[in-house]
């Protein structure tokens, strides 16, 4: 394990890989499980994919099966439901509850339109281009990550 890692609160319980790209999925899951990031990567295909798991893991007695993901990496152009539908609907529920989820966007195609329109999602914190670097993965980590002194 690299000097950088140990300065982190490593690993994580769990990150969501939101993504319908079987190729970024892949790429992204390995590199997170290389520099042990977390327990648990989860990827999914779509956004009704993620809010399914997100409601079965906030349910009482499910804490064993499903997890509340720490970090969520979330592509914006996917079937069934897209990532701003997602952030939409995920807004509605997460509004009532004070909810630690960190949510990134990861995408290839994050037009001036879709950049201005997700600053308009409090919970997204960043945005990132397809597929993760080590580089990413460490930036991330020292933001939002960092170990509590």
């Amino acid at each position: 394990m690299s000097s950088l890692v140990k300065s982190y609160n490593y690993p994580l319980d769990l990150v969501l890989l939101v993504d319908d790209d079987d190729t970024t999925n892949y790429l992204n899951e390995r590199l997170l499980r290389e520099m042990q990031v977390a327990k648990t990567v989860l990827a999914l295909k779509n956004g009704q994919e993620a809010l399914e798991y997100l409601n079965k893991a906030k349910q009482p007695g499910n804490e064993g099966e499903y997890k509340i993901p720490d970090l969520i990496f979330l592509d914006i152009k996917m079937p069934v439901m897209d990532g701003f539908a997602f952030l939409d609907k995920y807004h509605q529920v997460a509004q009532e509850e004070v909810d630690p989820i960190i949510i990134l966007m990861l995408t290839s195609s994050a037009s001036f339109y879709d950049l201005e329109r997700l600053k308009s999602y409090s919970k997204v914190k960043k945005h990132f281009s397809k597929a993760l670097t080590k580089y990413d993965v460490d930036e991330i980590m020292r933001e939002f990550f960092k170990k509590k002194k």
